[in-house]
């Protein structure tokens, strides 16, 4: 369905791809132990341990800005920049398919 890139700080990169199942960002790094996106909350939008910055050549196609609830999320999680998002609100199809981004805690 889509392949993630998962941009760490030295530079080194995290390629997982999301086979045939439909899941979000924040899960599918949890399932490939992508370092710096914990999800301790489980996806419930109830902590920003996935807070991830979107790659500015993918922040359009990712979708609409943050909802309400998780542009007050975001204000808590620290370093929150234009291209932040919760890595557990975007959820991954074939046109997010090559998406980079990188985890805000790693």
């Amino acid at each position: 369905m889509a392949v993630v890139t998962y941009i760490l700080p030295d530079g080194a990169e995290i390629n997982a791809d999301t086979g045939r199942t439909r899941e979000n960002v924040m899960t599918l790094a949890r399932r490939e132990g992508v370092p710096g996106i914990p999800g301790d909350c489980g996806g419930f939008m109830a902590c920003a341990t996935c807070h991830v910055y979107i790659a500015p050549e993918w922040r359009e196609a990712v979708g609409p800005p943050a909802s309400e609830e998780e542009d007050e999320m975001l204000d808590l999680a620290g370093e929150r920049r234009p291209e932040s998002r919760l890595g557990c609100q975007i959820w991954l199809d074939k046109h997010l398919d090559g998406l980079r981004l990188r985890p805000a805690n790693a």
